[in-house]
C-alpha cells in the first residue's frame, strides 16, 4: 500500500474512531483501525465487535492494498502534525507514515486477523427507513443519560427503539427513573420491508453515543437498517454498525403512571439552579433532595449529619393538600439539563408514587421522565 492524503481529512475520520477501539483489549487487532486503500479513496473500520464503524476519505493511491494500524497512536501522530500531505506505505512489516520533514515507522498487525463486519443487513426485506437527523439527535440527548451502566439485567444496558409508520420512540430506564421521547417521524420517511406496524430493538449505550458524536456534523437525514444480529446507521457516508442487545425490554407503557392528579409547574433555571445549591449540602451517596409543597410554595430542602442543611423555596401556583416528596438530586438535574423549554412540570399522585416531569410548551416531541420517589 502506498498513498498521500491531506492531515485534515485523516484527522477527522480517525477523531471517529477513538471512542470506539478499546483501549485495554485482550484481543490486540481490536486497538487497530483497518485501512484499505483503493482508487481515488482509503477505507477505515474499527470495532469493538459490539460496535463498529465504516468511513472514507479522498486519498492519491500510488498502490492499494489493506494493513491495520494501532488506531490511538496514529491519530496521535496525525494530530501533533502540521496542515500538509501525509504519505504513508508499507516497508518491511511495518508502516511509514511521514509527512513535511517527520519519518516515522509503526508496528502493524496482520489484516487477516482483523473481524470482518456486515456491510449491511444482507436479508432481503430487511427493515429499512430514512430517520430524521435532528429528531435522532433530540431523541438521543434526551434519553442516554438514564441507561444503566453496569446493571446485570444486560437488556438495561441499552435504549429501546421503536419505529412505527408515522413516529418513533427512544426509551430508556435504569430501574429508578425512565426517559421516553416519542418524536414525528414527518414526510420522506420511505421504507421497505417487514410490513409491521412497530419495528423494535434494544441499542447499546456505546451505539447511543458514537451516534451522538457521528450527528454533530452536517445535515444529511439517516439511512436505518436492521439485520437479524446488526443495526446500521448510515449517517452521511459514514456507517455505524451495531450489535443488537438480545433480551426482553421491559413493559415501559406499565410503568408511567395515569393517575398522577397534582401538577406543579417550575420555571426551569430557577429549579435548576436551586436544586443544584440544596444538592451541594444533601447526603453524598444518596444525594436526597425533599420537596415539602404547601400553598402557594415549594421548599426545596436537604439535611446531612456530616454535613448540615439547606434550604430554598419556589414560588408556584398549587392550593391542594401540604405533601412531601423526595428525588435524587441528579436524577432531577439530568432532566432538567436535557430539557430546553423555559417552564417544566412536576405530576405527582403521592409521597410514594412515580412522579413524571415533563418540559411545557416543547414543539415537535413528546417527552416523559418518569421518576421513583426516595425513601428517607
Amino acid at each position: 500500500m502506498e498513498l498521500v492524503v491531506r492531515k485534515n481529512d485523516l484527522l477527522r475520520e480517525l477523531q471517529l474512531f477513538q471512542g470506539i477501539v478499546e483501549r485495554k483489549n485482550t484481543i490486540p487487532i481490536l486497538a487497530n483501525v483497518l485501512m484499505e486503500a483503493k482508487g481515488d479513496e482509503v477505507r477505515f473500520l474499527a470495532t469493538d465487535l459490539e460496535v463498529g464503524l465504516r468511513s472514507q476519505c479522498a486519498a492519491a493511491v500510488a498502490k492499494g492494498g489493506a494493513l491495520t494500524l494501532p488506531a490511538k497512536k496514529f491519530y496521535e501522530i496525525v494530530k501533533s502534525l502540521p496542515e500538509t500531505d501525509i504519505r504513508i506505505a508499507e516497508d518491511k512489516g511495518g508502516v511509514k507514515v511521514a509527512a513535511d520533514r517527520f519519518d516515522s515507522r509503526m508496528q502493524t498487525l496482520p489484516r487477516e486477523d482483523f473481524p470482518t463486519l456486515p456491510e449491511h443487513a444482507g436479508t432481503s426485506g430487511a427493515p429499512r427507513a430514512t430517520l430524521p437527523r435532528a429528531a435522532v439527535k433530540e431523541m438521543v440527548a434526551k434519553t442516554a443519560f438514564a441507561i444503566t451502566g453496569e446493571d446485570t439485567r444486560y437488556f438495561l444496558n441499552g435504549a429501546l427503539f421503536v419505529l412505527r409508520p408515522d413516529e418513533m420512540s427512544l426509551v430508556a430506564t435504569d430501574g429508578h427513573r425512565l426517559a421516553l421521547v416519542t418524536v414525528a417521524r414527518g414526510g420522506g420517511a420511505a421504507e421497505r420491508g417487514g410490513g409491521e406496524d412497530e419495528v423494535k430493538a434494544i441499542l447499546p449505550k456505546k451505539t447511543l453515543g458514537e451516534l451522538s458524536r457521528l450527528l454533530q456534523e452536517g445535515d444529511a437525514d439517516i439511512q436505518y437498517e436492521r439485520g437479524e444480529n446488526h443495526l446500521f446507521f448510515d449517517v452521511g457516508g459514514r456507517l455505524l454498525i451495531s450489535r443488537m442487545i438480545d433480551g426482553q425490554f421491559p413493559a415501559y407503557e406499565r410503568v408511567i403512571p395515569k393517575g398522577n392528579d397534582k401538577k406543579i409547574e417550575f420555571e426551569r433555571d430557577r429549579l435548576t439552579s436551586a436544586v443544584k445549591r440544596v444538592a451541594l449540602l444533601s447526603n453524598e451517596r444518596s444525594r436526597a433532595v425533599k420537596f415539602q409543597i404547601e400553598n402557594g410554595r415549594v421548599d426545596v430542602t436537604s439535611s446531612s449529619p456530616d454535613l448540615g442543611e439547606a434550604k430554598e423555596t419556589l414560588p408556584i401556583e398549587f392550593t391542594g393538600s401540604p405533601m412531601q416528596i423526595c428525588f435524587n438530586a441528579q436524577y432531577v438535574l439530568d432532566f432538567l439539563s436535557a430539557v430546553s423549554t423555559d417552564v417544566v412540570s412536576l405530576e405527582l399522585k403521592d409521597e410514594v408514587s412515580q412522579a413524571v416531569m415533563k418540559p411545557v410548551g416543547a414543539e415537535g416531541y413528546d417527552y416523559t421522565y418518569v421518576i421513583m420517589p426516595m425513601r428517607v
